[in-house]
This record gives structure tokens, sequence and C-alpha cells, in this order.
């Protein structure tokens, strides 16, 4: 399998990252809906400084009432955010950074597919060659937090070129391309900033790894062995979407954590908004309730399934066509 398993899931990782990228933009930006609101910059009261002598006349003001607190943000739905990315930004707009999207499939895609099926040959029964779930699962998680180091880099220049057009024009990155973008954030943070929120990207992965192609592998077989359908398109459609569902459902709450923390826009000597993963998820759940974190779930099961329906189908086909090689 070796070397073979690393570009069938590359190919098939590449396809469905491309063709389901509107989705993930969408649900970015909705995941970071309400942050601005929540962590934005707070007025600055400074206080007059005593005059050294009396004057002759005091005049004592009124104290200023504080301004009322803005009223919270408008929540909306994943079709009306694409509308406003569309009417805002243009309808390229849905592919702001795509060249982040296919470096970060051929990095992390690759490396945990090709790892996966590594792991799941050696752990499979030699006799039947069947591998029990347990193994499965476990082969995933190992697969998955290896993939995300290696792809953290263009996963977090996706992040930011993907959320860039909600910012105002004059505080936005623009970067050029994925490539731009790791080379500014190294000169401009460090290179450690390109690995900032690794250590969410590889929960994530390991999660959405192994709930994704353990559940793949195991709802087929279980389709197969009861009869339920043939091996072939309707059975990779079933088996794929349902993967998708448990994997959306598994990640979620790791995946908006990630992208707030990834998004986040940290000046020379400034103050971070986060302290951590674990900061950033209670202070999420303190200022927007505890289904903050089920933000952008529409989306991502919109594009989670399609993701995983194009990828395994298209895995399946380029399977049959390396088969001699």
């Amino acid at each position: 399998m070796g070397l073979k398993g690393f570009v069938e899931g590359g190919i098939a990782s590449i396809v469905a990252g491309s063709t389901t990228h509107p989705f993930d933009l969408i649900k970015v930006r909705m995941q970071l809906q309400g942050e601005t609101q929540a962590h934005g910059p707070q007025p600055i009261q400074t206080l007059r400084p005593a005059l050294a002598f009396p004057t002759t006349t005091t005049i004592i003001a009124p104290p200023s009432l504080p301004p009322p607190p803005p009223p919270p943000p408008q929540r909306v739905g994943p079709i009306s955010v694409g509308i406003r990315i569309v009417q805002s930004e243009g309808l390229p707009a849905l592919f702001s950074g795509i060249s982040a999207t296919i470096l970060r499939q051929t990095l992390y895609s690759t490396t945990r597919m090709g790892l996966y099926e590594i792991l799941k040959t050696k752990w499979s029964d030699p006799n039947s060659g069947s591998i029990p779930l347990v193994r499965k699962i476990a082969a995933g998680l190992i697969a998955g937090g290896i993939g995300a180091a290696v792809g953290n880099p263009a996963d977090v220049a996706m992040v930011r070129m993907q959320a860039d057009g909600r910012l105002p024009a004059d505080q936005r990155r623009n970067y050029r391309s994925v490539f731009d973008a790791i080379t500014r954030m190294s000169k401009q943070e460090g290179v450690t900033s390109l690995w900032r929120g690794s250590s969410l990207t590889v929960n994530r992965a390991m999660i959405v790894t192994a709930s994704q192609l353990a559940s793949y592998d195991q709802i087929k077989e279980t389709i197969l062995e009861k009869g339920l359908m043939k091996d072939g398109l309707g059975t990779h459609v079933t088996a794929s979407f349902a993967a998708g569902f448990v994997a959306s459902v598994a990640s979620n709450p790791v995946d908006v954590i990630k992208t707030r923390v990834m998004n986040m826009k940290v000046g020379p000597g400034g103050e971070a908004p986060y302290a951590g993963a674990l900061d950033c998820a209670m202070k999420t759940v303190r200022t927007e309730g505890p289904m903050a974190l089920y933000k952008g779930f529409i989306p991502t099961i919109t594009r989670q399934g399609p993701f995983t329906v194009v990828l395994f189908v298209t895995l399946e086909q380029v399977r049959k066509l390396l088969k001699d090689f």
C-alpha cells in the first residue's frame, strides 16, 4: 500500500477540498460572528490630572454616563452570509483562500489518508483482512494528529484568508496567496505563529479523522455484510454522508475554538484576545452561551457532507484506476 495510499488519498482530498471550499468559507465567517462584539477593544478611561494650584473659579461638571452597550449583532444563516459575501466582496470572494485549501489538503489530508491506510493494513487480521472498530478509531486518531501537525501552517493561512473580508478595509491582511501569507506571518509574527492553534488543529484532526474514516469503513462494511446494497456508488454515497454527519457533530466545538484562536490579531507588544484554547472556550461560552460552540454547524454539515461524499467517491474511483499499479 505504502506510497500508493498517500497518492490516492491526496488526489481525492484535493478534489473534495476544492469543490466544497465556499461552504468552508461561509462556515468560518459564521463561527466568527459575535466575536468582535464580545472581545473588541474596550473604551479607555482617562483621569484628568489635578491642578498644582487652585484657581479662583472651580467648575464641577456633572458626571457623564457611560454610553449604552451596542445591541448584540444579528445572527444570520449560511445563505444570508453567502449572499452578503457576494454582494459586498464579489463572487470570487467565495473562493478566498483556495490556494491555502489546496496546500492544506496536499499536506494534511494526504498524510492522514496515507497513514490511516498503512496502520489499518498493519493492524488488520492477516487471515480475514478485517479490523475491529477500536483499531480503526486508533488508526484515525494517530493519522489525523500527525497530518494536522504537518499541515498547520496552511490551515492558519486558510482561516485568515477566508476571514479577511469581514474586517474593515484598513485592517485587512490582504494576503495575495498562501505562500505570501506564510511568508508575511513568519516575518511579522515569528515562525511560531505558523503553528498557532496547533494543539486545537491536532485535536480536531484526530476527532475528524477517527470519526470520518473509521465510521465510513464501518458503515460500508455493515451495509455489505447485511446485503443491504451492493458495493457501488450508492453504498459509497450512503456510507460517506453518514460519516460526514458523525464527523461534523464530533468536531464542530473544537473547530469553532480553532478558528477564533487562529484568526486573532496580535500586534507587536500587544495582548492576545485569548490566552489559549481553554481561555477561548470559556470566554466564548460566557459571553455567547454554550451553543456558540456549534456556530456554523449548518454550513459545517453542508460542507462536511458533500466533502466526505466527494472524498470517498473520488477515492474509490482513484483506487480502481490505480489498482494495477
